[in-house]
């Protein structure tokens, strides 16, 4: 299994902050001879609807030399995610957590903004000091 983010903490506690419940820390996938491991699979019950929404979300922290490199890696590795819950769990939405600096550094700016445009990423945006998620972006 890869090494737990740096914020991974505080997403875990945000989560249950808003009422989701972790179902798996990590959540692994499992595709031909390849296994893969999400940081973490939630679900939340819909009380109007009583229905369950579950999610998985992969955490970045975007500390690398380049910026551009680090949105590169987050993104390729996001894409094949959530080609593979598309075909193993349906129902699962995939979401990419980045801190607030993250999302203005990049998703404020014309290339993440391209990306949300596209919609090639949902992100899920939190403070990493008040463990609170500030956005959900679809």
């Amino acid at each position: 299994m890869p090494a737990r983010d740096r914020y991974h903490d505080q997403v875990k506690a945000a989560l249950l902050k808003e009422g989701w419940t972790i179902t798996h820390d990590p959540l692994r996938l499992h595709w031909g001879l390849k296994d893969m491991y999400v940081d973490l699979g939630a679900e939340q019950l819909l009380a109007a609807e009583k229905d369950t929404r579950k999610i998985a979300v992969e955490i970045k922290s975007f500390v690398g030399l380049s910026e551009m490199d680090d949105l590169e890696k987050a993104i390729g590795q996001y894409v094949v995610y959530h080609d593979v819950l598309l075909q193993v769990e349906p129902e699962r939405d995939l979401y990419l957590a980045v801190n607030e600096e993250t999302f203005v550094n990049l998703f404020e700016e014309p290339i993440g903004q391209l990306l949300l445009d596209n919609r090639r990423v949902r992100l899920l945006v939190f403070d990493p000091q008040t463990e609170v998620i500030r956005q959900w972006i679809l």
